[in-house]
């Protein structure tokens, strides 16, 4: 699968070499603002194409138990006023660090 995306990446780029080839060649005709409107179109379907591409893929699974999830927490140390921020935990919702022999508090989540 991802070796289809740098295929059609490959082309892309090819495209737009080209297009830009042509772009310094037409420049010195009269057609340069019907090629420019021309191209400009091209990448205004493309970037629209893939807008929606994007909304159209599902999200991805949630991970297997174990694996690491992204987090946004902050804590402080309620003796010292240490503060914390933690970006990745096992579950979603983690125990907190402990500092200064005490748990950490949830000042919180970091948005």
């Amino acid at each position: 699968m991802a070796s289809r995306r740098w295929v059609r990446l490959g082309l892309w780029l090819a495209v737009l070499a080209v297009t830009a080839v042509g772009v310094s060649l037409a420049l010195s005709t009269p057609l340069a603002p019907t090629f420019g409107a021309v191209v400009l179109g091209a990448l205004i379907l493309r970037a629209g194409w893939f807008f929606l591409q994007q909304f159209a893929t599902p999200p991805p699974d949630p991970p297997e138990a174990g694996t690491i999830r992204k987090v946004k927490l902050l804590y402080r140390c309620s003796i010292c006023g240490t503060e914390v921020t933690m970006t990745a935990a096992p579950t979603e919702e983690p125990e907190p660090p402990r500092h200064c022999l005490e748990d950490m508090e949830l000042v919180a989540p970091i948005e």
